[in-house]
């Protein structure tokens, strides 16, 4: 599978905003040695639409207006790239303007960095339906978790999320946070900043699959997500609901297929 990902920070670059090297104490068996390590960036970042304090993140500072763009679409106070006006980055702060001034925001929340923190509401019934025939094939899923979770970072730090967004022929975009769910919204970012339909890419996701990262694909109408890990009983039950597929345990030559599992093909249960 061709790997075509220019959200990505790599090298240097990646290494001068992701993580910084800090002073520590390394034992190893009867030793002890003064050294470095490579420790991961977790900063509060402040989003601010229209002037008004929408909330804040700990989160990776890197790919911002891939993930102000997503976080505004999937948390629906856009519906649509147009809306925004502008966006400026500055220090710890993230500032949008709307085409429409007076449009009304959500209450305030903190973002944690990934497994606890606050999350949207879920109610299935409200939620939107994935409308697309899109689908992929297993040997596409082992093929793409291999390429695309692999991770240097991850490797370097071991504190760290990847989240990839993929059509059948190449990766369209990966992202790299402390949080799972940021990376997902700089996916989706990315792909709505460059005109991508997403009825037709799928995701791939290092972590767990909660019911707030299926929140999100339903909102972007992606209709696949895998995850190299578990998944929770409210993810499939929303995904379950609302026609998008839930793959976990996808690694080596095994994965999980929970719901709407029409869409792997290869996935059909052998005959007795």
């Amino acid at each position: 599978m061709k790997q075509d990902s220019p959200s990505k920070k790599t090298g240097e670059d990646a290494g001068d905003t992701m993580y910084r090297r800090l002073p520590c104490i390394r034992v190893d068996g009867d030793n002890a040695g003064k050294d470095l390590h490579e420790v991961i960036e977790e900063v509060p970042l402040a989003l601010f639409v229209n002037g008004r304090h929408a909330m804040t993140a700990m989160m990776s500072p890197v790919q911002l207006e891939d993930f102000v763009t997503g976080y505004l679409y999937t948390e629906q106070i856009i519906k649509n790239i147009d809306e925004i006006e502008s966006i400026k980055i500055e220090k710890n702060r993230m500032s949008v303007i709307t085409k429409n001034l007076f449009k009304v925001l959500g209450p305030k929340k903190t973002i944690l960095s990934g497994c606890g923190g606050s999350t949207s509401y879920i109610d299935t019934e409200k939620l939107p339906k994935v409308h697309s025939d899109y689908s992929i094939s297993t040997a596409d899923i082992w093929t793409s978790v291999k390429a695309v979770l692999n991770s240097e970072l991850h490797m370097t730090t071991g504190g760290i999320h990847i989240v990839a967004l993929l059509d059948r022929q190449k990766v369209i975009a990966v992202s790299e946070d402390i949080g799972r769910h940021n990376a997902l919204d700089r996916v989706i970012g990315y792909g709505l900043r460059n005109k991508i339909d997403l009825s037709k890419t799928w995701v791939v996701v290092s972590g767990r699959i909660s019911s707030e990262m299926v929140r999100k694909c339903l909102i972007a109408n992606i209709p696949i997500i895998v995850s190299r890990g578990a998944t929770t009983t409210l993810a499939v039950n929303t995904a379950e609901k609302t026609g998008l597929t839930v793959v976990g345990f996808a690694r080596s030559s095994k994965m999980v297929v929970y719901t709407n599992t029409e869409r792997i093909v290869g996935a059909a249960p052998s005959s007795p």
